[in-house]
C-alpha cells in the first residue's frame, strides 16, 4: 500500500512536475548563458545558431544521460534493497561498479580498438564478476548473508578491484585513459553511446516494473514467498541480470557513481511506503531528478570550471550513508 493521505497518482504527478522543472534548470543553467526560449527553439528544431548547437549536441545528450544513469542506479539499488533485505545495500558499495570499472581497464588493454559495444559488455561482465565476488564472500560464513557482512565485503572487494584498474592503468600506461572512464562525469556523452545505452537501461528498468509484485513479497521474507507459490529461484536470477544490466550500462556511460543507489530508495519509500509497485516508478523518477541536480550544480559551482558530479553525489550520499547506518545499526549482525 501507499503510506500517507495523498493517493499514488498525486505523489508521481508531483514527482514528474518536480522532474520536468529541474530539466528545465539544467538545460537553461551553464557555462553558456541560455535562456528558455533559447533552450524552448533548441529542443523544437527551432533557429540553427551557435547556442542551439551547445543545447544540441552537448547539453541535452549529457542531461539525458543524467536522466538515465539517475534512473538506472536508483531502480538497481531499491532492487537490491528488496532482495537482501540490506538497507545499505548499492551497486557502488556492493562491488558491482568496481568490477564494471576493472572489467572495463582489461579491456582496454587486452583489446586495443575496443568499441562501445565491447565496453559495455566488459562492463556487464565486470559488474557480474564483483557481485558474484561480494555475495560469495558475504555467504562463506555460517550464518548466511548479513548486510554488515556484505557491506564489508563489498568495501573489501571494491577497494580490491579498484587497485587492480589502477594497477593496469600505471602499468600498460593507460591510466589517463581509465582514470576518463572511472572518474564519474557526463563530460563528452554522445549521442551514439546514447543510442547504444538507452535501450539496455529502458529494458530492465521495464522488466524490473514488471516483476515488481514478487519483488515486494520477496523484500518480506523468503518464506512468505515461498508459501505464496513464487518461484524464487527464477524470480532472484532474472532480478540479479536487471542489476547486472543497470548498473554496467551506468558504468559504461558515466564511470564509478555510488550512494544514489543508497539514497535514492530510502528517500522514495517514505513517500510512498513499501510496495514495489509503487516505489520502483517513483525511484525512476527521483534518481533521474536527483542526477540533473547533481550535474546542475556540478556545472555551474565554479563555472566555467567544473566539479565532478561524482564529488557532488559523495558529498551527500556519505552523510546519508552515516545516517542510515546509525538508524539502524542495531539490526546489522
Amino acid at each position: 500500500m501507499s503510506s500517507g493521505r495523498f493517493p499514488f497518482g498525486l505523489k508521481i504527478t508531483f514527482g514528474l512536475l518536480l522532474f520536468v522543472v529541474m530539466f528545465w534548470i539544467s538545460m537553461t543553467f551553464g557555462a553558456a548563458d541560455t535562456t528558455i526560449r533559447e533552450v524552448w527553439n533548441a529542443l523544437t528544431f527551432g533557429p540553427l545558431n551557435d547556442k542551439a548547437k551547445i543545447i544540441q549536441e552537448i547539453r541535452l545528450p549529457r542531461e539525458v544521460a543524467a536522466m538515465l544513469v539517475g534512473a538506472a542506479l536508483g531502480v538497481s539499488g531499491a532492487i537490491m534493497q528488496a532482495m537482501t533485505r540490506n538497507p545499505l545495500a548499492d551497486p557502488g558499495l556492493l562491488g558491482l561498479t568496481a568490477g564494471a570499472n576493472a572489467a572495463l581497464a582489461l579491456a582496454l588493454v587486452f583489446i586495443p580498438g575496443i568499441n562501445y559495444y565491447g565496453i559495455m559488455l566488459a562492463c556487464f561482465l565486470g559488474a557480474a564478476a564483483g557481485a558474484l565476488l561480494v555475495f560469495g564472500i558475504g555467504a562463506s560464513k555460517r550464518g548466511g548473508f548479513s548486510p554488515l557482512r556484505i557491506v564489508l565485503a563489498g568495501a573489501a572487494i571494491s577497494a580490491f578491484l579498484y587497485a587492480i584498474a589502477e594497477g593496469i592503468g600505471i602499468y600498460f600506461k593507460i591510466a589517463q585513459d581509465v582514470s576518463q572512464w572511472t572518474s564519474g562525469g557526463l563530460i563528452g556523452t554522445t549521442w551514439g553511446q546514447l543510442q547504444i545505452i538507452t535501450p539496455v537501461i529502458l529494458i530492465g528498468i521495464a522488466i524490473a516494473m514488471i516483476f515488481s509484485r514478487q519483488l515486494t513479497i520477496l523484500s518480506l521474507s523468503e518464506e512468505v514467498a515461498l508459501g505464496l507459490g513464487q518461484n524464487i529461484t527464477r524470480i532472484k536470477g532474472v532480478l540479479y541480470v536487471v542489476v547486472i544490466l543497470l548498473a554496467g550500462a551506468a558504468v559504461a556511460l558515466v564511470g564509478n557513481m555510488a550512494f544514489i543507489g543508497l539514497m535514492i530508495p530510502h528517500i522514495v519509500r517514505a513517500i510512498v511506503g513499501t510496495d514495489y509497485r509503487f516505489i520502483l516508478p517513483m525511484t525512476a523518477v527521483f534518481g533521474a531528478t536527483f542526477m540533473l541536480l547533481a550535474d546542475t550544480i556540478g556545472r555551474t559551482l565554479y563555472a566555467p570550471y567544473e566539479t565532478p558530479v561524482v564529488a557532488i553525489v559523495s558529498m551527500l550520499g556519505l552523510p546519508f550513508f552515516l545516517l542510515i547506518v546509525r538508524k539502524g545499526g542495531r539490526a546489522f549482525s
